[in-house]
């Protein structure tokens, strides 16, 4: 066999390793974050969040058909189809090596041009193997998310590019250009990453077409970063924008139908293009030809967003931002209802607002469109805004962690406000600014992923920073020591995580050989692929600008950065393989046999680097057995009545519940209703609209009082001391009246609640979910607000539950959503979620909400309920379940009806759902954690135990806490003091389960292990 076919052939075993990896690996159903809202609209081509996903849409749409009307299998197709998009992003991973690996051994080669070719395949499986099995990828590869595609995108353009570098007939190099072009254009409806490709490509053509200087480099470099911003900020855009003021025209002045100007738009920009394209083909005008074909085929690409404006006029059920018409699908593309912030400069959190103005939209009313507010931009004090701003949130708990990252003690400067006054502030310096990006943004945010990748990861908990959550670590006692401190005798849920895996940095010494081998090699090669490196690593991380406090790992986003390095990986296994060879050239005087065993272990051993990252990253990417995000759905739609209103909070208890309800048809009837998203008027016209068998939920508020811009803040205001009727302070406030309003600073009317304490009337003869017939019904129920400030978000769902009437059910996922409206007095616990009933509650304690019926929740528990195999020690219960799980307080739902039933005398059926709960969090998957303060809940299971009459189980869990206590305060302790006295909370936490334990244990009568426990932590104390 020729090259050719060998480098074929071991492509294509490549793609069939990572495809079977992935495949078996993937998990069945939707899982948690976006990937069920992706498959929902996939399903459905409904519209999901901004900006879109149009292709992925679609193509999603296609593998959905293959599950053959079986509604149960169209999650797993949409993720299959993501683990054959990174089988073959791999597949042409191995392709780019092997071309830039045979580049380089051919250009200075010392066989007079002829490579090793076998050393050439091996650096190209190596490196394809090794991002295969990575971290970072692997996690993407298994679910139904934009990554994998975008990533095959990248993948494709990087070796199409290649593929024009080695074209021989300049006749036919044309034509890879015009595919790109049409891969960029088709990218942009998946995820913009793939444009950050456009540098690299921009320099293997100059690198190919011109001759070599300093400044023909910078001007490439320029020319690259000019076609890039021109896509992001002109053509993405700017055909858009081009489309809203033809359509402002046709609409408003020309009295036309909604959409008739930017469909005449459309059709003169085709007309335009198409004759730009002939008229300098028949001018032989080739360059100008050349880039107007491209931007065609571009525009081609990106037309896949009308889909985005078609399904969004056929009102879905999920149609966020309903982007029906121009201006909405402007707002959508932009991402504005994420807010923006500052680049290059721009204010610190501490620099004081001076001015502000309204930013107005269009919006469609009374057949034209009229202006409406939109945002607000702020203006700031122009002499204490900083070049390159970091911190700039001036969200309170955003300032605290600038201050910890950045070591801030800022400088003391007295300023004036928008008022006129001085004030005192102290403003960060530009050094805390900088060290803030380089400790947070640039350390902890791209750098300690990028070592999970090559390095080795210490667990999947969520690090907001300290030495127990995701840091990196290398499995090289000296380093890890060096760095967090011995790393024997560990805590149990440190020792036994999954996600501790240690690769002994092997793939990022061959990744850093491979860079410093392509650099001596051909320091152009090393451009092109340094440039991808840093444009989708570092550059991503200067432009996303994050805030601390992420609600998750962002590792995701710098894929791309990853997939650069892994050639280098590729090429380093090329030079250790040479460097060998040259030894063996030196050692056995042309032995032929010693050549070529000596080639073979230099193409066998670096596979050792990929191989070690498939043993210990398997279990933790193995997600085939785990059903959770679908039954956790399931079980949040089973706790609630027919035809029930169930407010949700954020993505993890609203996106499975869309795709349970959307794709598998699964209690339609149940109407969720997001208050992230409440605060919208799109949303909020959405929900006044019939779904399935969800009937329109009842609203009073007028289209006015919600439009953009209106009631965006309604301030509570304790003018009447008496509890007002919520349906009249709602008309209060959605009154157009004066004397309904008062004048901000800014000398605007503003909308107010006349008082803080509000009265909701009883409808008898509603829906009031109780069950308990010798309860009297009162005529009303009285609550609180105690904020000061109430968002349309608020208004909105108070609006929907006094123009209800007690109807329909009305539930809430949280304590949290509910409390911020006042009604957490008036809860009712029913599992997986609260419903508001006409009664004030008593709670056992602060962690306890809501009466309970508890025959109810016992069925519920043990017949009801799905839980997603999470009782099975080989299904992976990882960070993100075990945050779903607490959000709504898991054991403690098992615990508190255990508790009520052991009250009622009924100890039997109280064992039962001990025992449930127990067969559900084992630990091996479930390890006890002492140092999370989440785990109060196992003490007081531990407890309910006791009350259920469980004397020596409790007493054997009560120990086995103990033992984790002791076990973790010995290595806090341990540890040398400049550790160990980052871990005082920890260490604070522990000390006071302890004492909690021997609290019960006294309460229970078991005198010697509450002595036992005591005298422990007076030994640590």
């Amino acid at each position: 066999m020729n090259f050719k076919q060998l480098n074929n052939s071991v492509g294509w075993l490549c793609f069939a390793v990572a495809a079977a990896t992935y495949l078996c690996t993937m998990e069945p159903t939707a899982s948690l974050w976006d990937c069920g809202e992706f498959i929902a609209t996939s399903y459905k081509l409904e519209v999901g969040h901004p900006p879109g996903a149009p292709l992925f849409m679609l193509i999603s749409r296609l593998f959905t058909l293959l599950a053959g009307g079986n509604t149960a299998h169209v999650a797993v197709m949409v993720n299959a189809m993501s683990a054959l998009c990174s089988a073959f992003t791999i597949l042409f991973l191995f392709w780019s090596i092997t071309h830039i690996a045979r580049k380089l051994t051919s250009e200075k080669s010392p066989e007079k041009g002829k490579p090793n070719h076998l050393l050439v395949l091996a650096a190209g499986f190596v490196g394809a193997m090794a991002y295969t099995f990575s971290d970072t990828f692997w996690f993407s590869a298994v679910e139904g998310e934009v990554y994998a595609m975008s990533s095959l995108f990248t993948a494709v353009v990087f070796w199409a590019m290649l593929k024009w570098e080695g074209e021989e007939r300049s006749d036919l190099q044309a034509r890879w250009i015009v595919l790109i072009a049409y891969l960029m254009g088709l990218s942009i409806g998946v995820h913009l990453l793939n444009l950050l490709a456009i540098p690299a490509i921009v320099m293997i053509y100059y690198f190919k077409r011109y001759k070599f200087s300093w400044r023909g480099t910078l001007k490439a470099l320029a020319a690259s970063a000019a076609i890039l911003l021109a896509i992001l900020y002109g053509v993405i855009p700017g055909v858009v924008a081009m489309a809203s003021w033809v359509e402002l025209l046709f609409v408003n002045t020309l009295h036309a139908p909604y959409n008739s100007g930017a469909l005449f738009f459309l059709l003169v920009a085709v007309a335009s293009v198409m004759f730009g394209v002939y008229y300098t083909c028949k001018r032989g005008k080739k360059s100008a030809n050349a880039i107007l074909v491209c931007l065609a085929v571009m525009l081609v690409g990106y037309s896949s967003y009308a889909v985005v404006v078609i399904r969004s006029a056929a009102n879905p059920p999920i149609d966020e931002n309903s982007p029906d018409n121009v201006f909405n699908l402007k707002s959508y593309l932009n991402r504005e209802q994420y807010g923006d912030r500052p680049l290059l400069v721009g204010p610190s959190y501490a620099t004081p607002v001076v001015d502000y103005a309204e930013i107005f939209g269009y919006i469609k009313k009374n057949g034209r469109y009229e202006q409406a507010p939109s945002n607000l931009r702020y203006t700031y004090n122009e002499r204490y805004t900083m070049l390159f701003p970091r911190m700039y949130s001036p969200s309170a708990d955003h300032v605290e962690e600038y201050k910890k990252w950045g070591d801030v003690r800022g400088r003391r400067t007295i300023v004036r406000n928008a008022k006129g006054e001085q004030e005192a502030h102290m403003m960060p310096t530009f050094a805390e600014n900088l060290h803030f990006f380089f400790t947070y943004q640039l350390g902890h945010m791209y750098l300690r992923y990028f070592m999970w990748n090559f390095a080795g990861r210490q667990n999947y908990i969520q690090s907001h920073g300290g030495v127990l959550h995701g840091r990196w670590i290398s499995g090289i006692p000296f380093i890890d020591n060096l760095m967090m401190g011995s790393q024997q005798n560990l805590p149990t849920f440190l020792e036994q995580s999954k996600a501790r895996n240690k690769y002994y940095m092997l793939p990022l010494a061959l990744g850093v050989m491979g860079l410093l081998f392509q650099l001596r090699q051909s320091k152009k090669s090393f451009t092109v692929v340094g440039l991808l490196f840093f444009l989708t690593g570092a550059a991503i991380v200067v432009y996303l600008n994050q805030t601390p406090l992420q609600p998750r790992e962002r590792d995701y986003a710098y894929a791309g950065s990853f997939y650069a390095f892994a050639i280098w990986i590729g090429l380093g296994a090329l030079c250790f393989g040479r460097w060998l060879a040259a030894a063996c050239a030196k050692q056995a005087s042309g032995s032929r046999s010693a050549r070529r065993l000596l080639t073979a272990i230099g193409c066998l051993l670096p596979l050792l680097a990929p191989a070690i990252m498939a043993k210990e990253n398997w279990d933790d990417h193995d997600r085939s057995q785990r059903y959770f995000a679908r039954d956790f759905a399931y079980s949040y739609l089973a706790s609630c009545a027919p035809n029930a209103i169930l407010f949700t909070g954020g993505d993890n208890d609203t996106f499975p519940l869309w795709y349970l309800q959307e794709v598998e048809g699964i209690r339609t009837d149940v109407r969720v209703v997001n208050l992230s998203l409440l605060g919208t008027d799109w949303y909020i016209d959405q929900m006044k609209m019939r779904a399935y068998q969800s009937p329109p939920l009842p609203m009073s508020l007028p289209q006015r009082s919600y439009e953009p811009g209106v009631n965006e803040e309604i301030y509570v205001v304790d003018k009447i001391q008496t509890p007002v009727p919520l349906r009249q302070a709602i008309d209060f406030v959605a009154s157009e009246s004066p004397q309904t309003k008062f004048r901000s600073g800014h000398g605007q009317p503003v909308s107010y609640l006349p008082s803080r304490q509000l009265s909701l009337e009883v409808n008898r003869e509603g829906n009031l979910g109780v069950a308990d017939e010798h309860l009297l019904l009162p005529d009303s129920i009285t609550f609180s607000i105690s904020r000061e400030v109430l968002l349309k978000s608020d208004l909105a769902a108070l609006d929907i539950i006094a123009a209800n009437r007690w109807e329909r059910p009305v539930y809430f996922s949280s304590v949290g959503s509910s409390s911020d409206l006042g009604l957490s007095d008036y809860l009712q616990f029913e599992g997986f979620t609260y419903r508001l009933i006409p009664y004030k509650t008593s709670t056992e304690n602060v962690l306890s909400v809501g009466r309970m019926e508890p025959d109810t929740l016992y069925r519920r528990l043990l017949h009801t309920y799905r839980y997603g195999n999470i009782d099975r020690c080989n299904v992976l219960v990882d960070e993100h379940v075990s945050r779903a799980l607490s959000m709504v307080r898991f054991r403690e739902i098992f615990t508190r009806t255990a508790n009520a039933l052991s009250d009622a005398g009924k100890a039997q059926q109280a064992a039962e759902v001990l025992h449930r709960c127990a067969e559900l969090m084992p630990a091996c998957s479930f390890p006890i954690n002492s140092s999370q303060p989440e785990d109060i809940f196992y003490l007081t299971f531990i407890e309910a135990f006791y009350r259920a009459g469980l004397r020596e189980e409790a007493n054997a869990m009560a120990e086995n806490f103990y033992g984790e206590a002791q076990k973790n305060l010995l290595y806090f302790f341990g540890l040398p003091r400049p550790i160990s006295r980052t871990l005082d909370y920890e260490k604070e936490v522990n000390l006071h389960f302890l004492q909690n334990l021997a609290s019960i244990c006294q309460e229970h009568q078991e005198q010697a292990l509450s002595e036992k426990y005591r005298k422990e932590m007076l030994n640590f104390e």
